[in-house]
C-alpha cells in the first residue's frame, strides 16, 4: 500500500545545503524555483513548514499546468493559497488553508486530530481536541454549502477527519 503522507524533519544544515545546491546547479525543472523559494523562507523564519508533493496524478513525476485540487464546486490552489467555491474566492486563515489542503491533498485518508496538529503546527504543541474541532467548524462554515451536513470535510467518529473522496 502506498503512503499518502510522510513527515520528515529538516534541520538548517540540510536546508542550507539544498538551497546552495539549487542556487549553484539548478535542475531543468519547472518546480526548482518554488523549492528554492520555500527553502529560503524556511531559513529566514518566514515559514515554519515546507510541504512537498509529487506533480501530476497517481504519483507520476510529470509537469502539470494547473496546480488546483478540484472537488465538486470547490477548488483549492496551493501556489496562490486560494480557495474558490462556485468560482467565488473564500477567505481562509493560513491555518484553515493548511488544514484544508492537507485533507484535500490526501483525499479519503483519515487523519486523527494529532496527525493534523503535527502536519500543520510546527515544533512542540499542546494537543487540545477542541482546538482542531474549532478550526474544522470554522472551515466548514466557510466552505460547506450546509455546514451542519458537510460534503467536503467528513467526521469519522472516534478517529478524526477526512476529505470526501467521493466528490
Amino acid at each position: 500500500m502506498k503512503k499518502n503522507i510522510h513527515f520528515i524533519s529538516l534541520d538548517s544544515i540540510l536546508a542550507e545545503w539544498l538551497r546552495d545546491r539549487l542556487e549553484q546547479e539548478p535542475p531543468q525543472s519547472a518546480y526548482a524555483k518554488g523549492l528554492l523559494a520555500g527553502l529560503r523562507e524556511l531559513l529566514n523564519d518566514e515559514a515554519s513548514t515546507l510541504v512537498l508533493g509529487v506533480a501530476g496524478s497517481r504519483g507520476n513525476l510529470s509537469d502539470t499546468a494547473d496546480d488546483g485540487i478540484y472537488a465538486g464546486e470547490l477548488s483549492i490552489h496551493p501556489k496562490s493559497r486560494k480557495v474558490l467555491r462556485q468560482g467565488r474566492e473564500i477567505s481562509l486563515t493560513p491555518k484553515e488553508f493548511d488544514i484544508l489542503y492537507l485533507l484535500a491533498q490526501n483525499r479519503g485518508e483519515v487523519f486523527t486530530k494529532e496527525q493534523i496538529y503535527r502536519a500543520v503546527w510546527d515544533g512542540d504543541f499542546l494537543l487540545a481536541d477542541s482546538n482542531i474541532m474549532a478550526f474544522i467548524r470554522k472551515l466548514r462554515k466557510k466552505i460547506e454549502p450546509n455546514p451542519d451536513a458537510p460534503e467536503y470535510i467528513l467526521t469519522i467518529w472516534g478517529i478524526g477527519y477526512k476529505f470526501n473522496d467521493q466528490l
